[in-house]
């Protein structure tokens, strides 16, 4: 928000944080980056709301039926988080291409490692693939209750194809397959554009007040 100074709760980096209280975390609002679990603690503001889907409540809308279909011949492929050069040219692209205002800007391959490969034994890279060619990544987190979507890349010329949102509609789909609750997507921000397809994924569960709160 402008004009406002933010303020994030960490967990001690030196603790020993284990699946189950990574999980409970998570349930509680917390996000990860890297090797650092937060929240967002500010005193006189709650813009940035966590958000989750319900996945055995999710039904597509027609807009992403139409994504789902359009990208079926995709290949998907679970890797471990490693630093490589198709991976990272990719993100390279993306970041560049999409983010350039932003403060992840511009790429380099440490903070590429910091950010996404160093993290947690949850962690998987779910390569999306057309013919063989790398478009799209998710950073994926497994947790107890569900699957914690950390970060998504894909190739900017292929923004027709919707892959940010189809790789969400694919992760709510492995979330079922594999018997789990959720799909957390990280900080919702009303006011925020870029984070408005969030709101599309309904119903969707809001952190409110340390309350998960349903909204169809």
């Amino acid at each position: 928000m402008e004009n406002r100074e933010a303020v994030t709760l960490f967990t001690d980096p030196a603790a020993n944080i284990d699946a189950r209280t990574y999980s409970a975390l998570s349930a509680f609002g917390f996000r990860r980056s890297g090797n650092h679990i937060y929240r967002p603690h500010c005193q006189n503001c709650s813009a940035c709301v966590p958000v989750r889907i319900p996945v055995k409540k999710f039904t597509m809308k027609r807009s992403q039926r139409r994504i789902w279909k359009r990208n079926q011949d995709l290949q998907v492929n679970r890797v471990a988080p490693v630093f490589c050069d198709e991976t990272y040219n990719l993100y390279d692209q993306y970041i560049s291409r999409r983010h350039a205002d932003g403060d992840m800007y511009p790429p380099e391959p440490e903070q590429f490692k910091s950010f996404l490969v160093e993290g947690r034994e949850e962690t998987s890279f779910y390569e999306f693939r057309q013919q063989g060619c790398l478009i799209a990544v998710a950073v994926v987190d497994k947790l107890q209750d569900g699957l914690s979507s950390i970060y998504t890349f894909f190739d900017p010329d292929l923004a027709k194809r919707s892959p940010g949102i189809f790789t969400i509609l694919w992760q709510i789909e492995k979330a079922r397959e594999m018997d789990l609750q959720y799909v957390y997507l990280g900080y919702w921000i009303k006011q925020s554009k870029k984070m408005n397809y969030k709101y599309d994924f309904k119903p969707l569960e809001l952190f409110l007040k340390d309350h998960w709160v349903l909204v169809t």
